[in-house]
C-alpha cells in the first residue's frame, strides 16, 4: 500500500509497515493475561508501546485465546473504556478489540479510531456503525468461535476459502456504505487453523492483496511459533515472532499486531533499509 488512510479523526501512512501494539486488559489472554488489569498499569504499558514505535494500540477486554469464555458487556466495558479515554487524552491512537457493537460505539465515543472485530463483522449493526462514524474496521476470518475453534479445524483449500470469505465480507461492508479505505482484512492466524493452515496462508499472503484492502496479521507469540521452535512458554517466542512479522511484511502485510514493539520496530527498520536503502520516518 502506497497511500494514506483515514480512520475516524486519525490519518496513517501505509507507505511503510505499521505496528499495532497489543494491550490485553484480561486475566486470561494467552501471553499477557493478568498483567494490565489495573487501569493505571494498562495506560503505562500502552505509553511504553507507543514510545517504542507502535502506530496504534489495540485495546481488548475479552480474551480470544482457544477455549476462552465470553465475558459480559459490563465487565468488558469496565476494563477498556477508562483506558481508552485516558489514551485518547494522551493523543495515542487506539483500536478496540471487541465483538460487541455496543462496546464498539462506546469505544469510538471515547476516542477509538479503529474497530478490530475477530468475528468478521457478523453483526449487522457493525457495518452501520462504521459507516456512520468513519472509523476503520478490521475484519478477520475465524472458523468457529474462540471456545471451539481449535477443535480439529479443517479446510479443502484454506487459502481459497479464507480469501473467498474475506472478499464477501468486504463486499458486504461496502454495500452497507463503508468505504473501501476504511477496511482492513486479517486472515486470522491461529483462529480455527492448524499449523499447516497458518503456514499456507502466510506463504500465500500476497494473494490477499487482490481484495484491495490493507492486510493486518497477528502472529506474535502464537502457539504455531511454539510448535515450530519447540518453545512452550509464549514469553520465549520473541525471536520467532519477529521473524514471522518480517516474513509477513515481505509477503505483503501492511500492519503487524505484536506484543514486542521495540524489537519488531528495529527489525522492520533494518529490513526496510536493507531492502531499499531508506530509513523509516
Amino acid at each position: 500500500m502506497e497511500h494514506d488512510v483515514t480512520w475516524g479523526n486519525r490519518r496513517f501512512q501505509l507507505s511503510r509497515p505499521m505496528i499495532m501494539g497489543v494491550l490485553n486488559i484480561t486475566p486470561d489472554s494467552f501471553s499477557d493475561g493478568g498483567e494490565n488489569l489495573d487501569p493505571e498499569v494498562a495506560v503505562q504499558q500502552a505509553k511504553k508501546l507507543f514510545d517504542a514505535g507502535a502506530d496504534i494500540i489495540d485495546v481488548g477486554g475479552e480474551s480470544t485465546r482457544p477455549g476462552a469464555k465470553q465475558v459480559t458487556l459490563s465487565l468488558e466495558r469496565s476494563r477498556v473504556i477508562p483506558v481508552i479515554k485516558e489514551l485518547s487524552r494522551l493523543d495515542i491512537p487506539v483500536s478496540i478489540d471487541t465483538q460487541k457493537p455496543e462496546l464498539m460505539q462506546e469505544a469510538i465515543d471515547s476516542g477509538a479510531c479503529l474497530v478490530n472485530d475477530v468475528s468478521g463483522a457478523k453483526t449487522p449493526e457493525v457495518a452501520s456503525l462504521v459507516a456512520e462514524t468513519g472509523v476503520g474496521i478490521c475484519v478477520m476470518h475465524m472458523q468457529g468461535s474462540p471456545r471451539d475453534m481449535q477443535n480439529n479445524p479443517s479446510y479443502s483449500n484454506v487459502v481459497e476459502e479464507v480469501l473467498d470469505y474475506l472478499n464477501k465480507k468486504v463486499a458486504a461492508l461496502v454495500g452497507a456504505g463503508v468505504s473501501l479505505g476504511q477496511i482492513l482484512i486479517d486472515p486470522g492466524f491461529g483462529f480455527g487453523k492448524k499449523l499447516e493452515h497458518n503456514v499456507s496462508l502466510l506463504q500465500n499472503l500476497t494473494k490477499f492483496r487482490e481484495i484491495g484492502c490493507p492486510i493486518l496479521v497477528g502472529l506474535s507469540r502464537k502457539s504455531m511459533l511454539g510448535l515450530i521452535t519447540e518453545k512452550q512458554d509464549s514469553a520465549d517466542r520473541l525471536g520467532s515472532s519477529v521473524a514471522a512479522a518480517i516474513f509477513a511484511v515481505g509477503q505483503g502485510a501492511d500492519i503487524v499486531r505484536v506484543h514486542d514493539v521495540n524489537e519488531t520496530r528495529d527489525a522492520l527498520v533494518a529490513w526496510q533499509f536493507f531492502s531499499d536503502g531508506t530509513l523509516s520516518e
